[in-house]
């Protein structure tokens, strides 16, 4: 069977055949060998607007419905990803060419941000506040927003979208969602099981619409005064440019934008516990995470071992299709990437790097770019450090003390994710402290990467300074409404005013 044909399977299991157009202008491939899946029609700025309109009609109805009503709605929609969590997991595997287990992992974060929805659809809080007046009572309520954008990218084609989706589903919103011009596939079948399970419940029509295209698409929606928050996952570059875009028009924006995490290895970390995390968080989707692993930072009496030590692991390391069983480094995304790979490296050697590990192309499947993912020990932090390939490179630094590896942490444009590998509680303490990592993450003898549903997830600087999924995340979907309630027959004026 070709992967046409299984993705043609799967989308008959999910029960929404997909629909191809032989004139359509995005053609979905899969980097697994660079096949052609099919073609599908882009939508236009004209039909984009449609869509919103659709939405904000959607949002309409939906916003007077109780939110625990609401929850019914994500709790159907985390039913019906259970059922199917083997088809859509493979399906992400086939268009971001994740390995299987990542897949279906991926489609565990959506279950998992499902369950957490439902249980805050009974929990969208306000505060009961004290009046300086007597007979006066303050409170604050949260309100649904509106219509919410979502742009997403290709690394995490469906979890990202649903971080944000079942928040705001259960927060009264509707969803436009724009996917990566790469992974379209997916976002169909979650729209698919969306519509099935707003049928069962009986929800409204169009609470969730797809966009598909490129950069007019994207800045359709961007652009639509109808949608007041629009999130973003992507380049920096590309948040930079959504950002002001939407402040023009007095929107908001949720930005999760380009990481360049770091872990620092201490004279006391648990070496085999630092080698696992340092591997899989610099491998896993074969780098092609925000949160993956880019910069160790090693105590120099450490050093040596270490870098042994992830030069052996690298060697046993699996390439290929992501549809094995066996395999553990999966295809990069296309062949801008691969090219961003070699340049990257080549870069790091002129500038004085020693490759010990990887940084060639590898025997994958015919037609897809796979490649020995790298570990290149640098004499300092030069610009290719510090700038963000989204692919699986690893930089090797030394330090000397504890407050020069916090501050070579620290010197780089992005805030994501980061991570101390030390059995020190002092210098634990010290680095998740305010004069520590300047991330949004901060973890302790686990990697940078896999972050759990229940925290806010999120960076600072030129991460864009967002926060999904756990947490408060849910008050980015909603509007805040201060009241104040006089019961008794007098009117006294804050502050003591009198104008009498």
């Amino acid at each position: 069977m070709s992967i046409a044909e299984h993705v043609t399977e799967i989308f008959e299991r999910i029960g929404a055949p997909v629909r191809f157009d032989a004139a359509g202008e995005i053609v979905c491939r899969t980097p697994i060998d660079g096949s052609e899946l099919g073609r599908l029609a882009a939508d236009t700025a004209a039909s984009v607007g449609d869509k919103v309109g659709l939405a904000h009609a959607a949002f309409e109805q939906w916003r007077t419905v109780p939110a625990p009503a609401r929850g019914a709605f994500v709790r159907e929609l985390g039913e019906l990803l259970r059922e199917h969590k083997d088809d859509l997991g493979a399906l992400v595997s086939i268009e971001a060419g994740k390995i299987l287990s990542e897949g279906q992992g991926e489609v565990q974060e959506m279950i998992d941000i499902c369950d957490l929805a439902v249980g805050l659809s009974r929990q969208l809080h306000g505060l009961t506040i004290a009046s300086e007046r007597p007979g006066h009572r303050m409170m604050e309520q949260w309100h649904p927003l509106g219509v919410v954008g979502v742009i997403s990218a290709f690394n995490f084609p469906v979890a990202v979208w649903s971080w944000n989706a079942a928040l705001a589903f259960v927060c009264g919103d509707s969803i436009v969602w724009k996917p990566s011009e790469k992974t379209v596939l997916t976002a169909l079948a979650c729209r698919a099981l969306a519509e099935e399970a707003a049928r069962r419940v009986g929800a409204p029509d169009g609470l969730l619409q797809v966009v598909v295209g490129a950069r007019e698409v994207g800045e359709a929606l961007v652009d639509d005064p109808r949608v007041p928050l629009v999130s973003a996952t992507g380049s920096t570059r590309m948040g930079k440019q959504v950002a002001p875009r939407v402040a023009a028009r007095l929107g908001r924006t949720l930005l999760e934008l380009g990481g360049n995490n770091a872990a620092v290895i201490a004279p006391s970390a648990d070496l085999d516990l630092a080698v696992r995390g340092i591997v899989f968080s610099a491998v896993g989707t074969a780098g092609q995470r925000c949160t993956s692993l880019r910069r160790v930072i090693v105590h120099e009496s450490l050093k040596d071992e270490l870098v042994q030590r992830l030069a052996a692991a690298y060697e046993t390391l699996p390439i290929g299709s992501p549809l094995d069983a066996g395999t553990l480094v999966g295809p990069l995304i296309d062949e801008s990437a691969a090219a961003g790979f070699a340049k990257a490296i080549d870069q790091a050697r002129s500038d004085g790097g020693t490759l010990v590990a990887g940084g060639t192309t590898a025997d994958g499947v015919e037609g897809g770019h796979y490649v020995h993912p790298a570990i290149v020990d640098m004499p300092a932090q030069t610009d290719i450090v510090k700038a963000e390939t989204f692919a699986p490179v690893l930089y090797v630094l030394t330090y000397r003390d504890l407050d020069e590896a916090i501050a070579l942490h620290n010197a780089v444009d992005q805030g994501l994710s980061s991570a101390i590998f030390t059995m020190d509680v002092r210098e634990a303490e010290l680095f998740v402290s305010a004069t520590g990592s300047d991330c949004g993450i901060a973890n302790v003898n686990i990697g940078t990467s896999g972050a759990e549903i229940g925290g806010a997830f999120g960076g600072e600087k030129d991460t864009g300074g967002g926060r999904e999924s756990g947490s408060d995340a849910w008050r980015n979907y909603m509007r805040r409404a201060t009241n104040t309630i006089n019961y008794s027959t007098e009117l006294p004026l804050a502050q003591g005013v009198d104008f009498g």
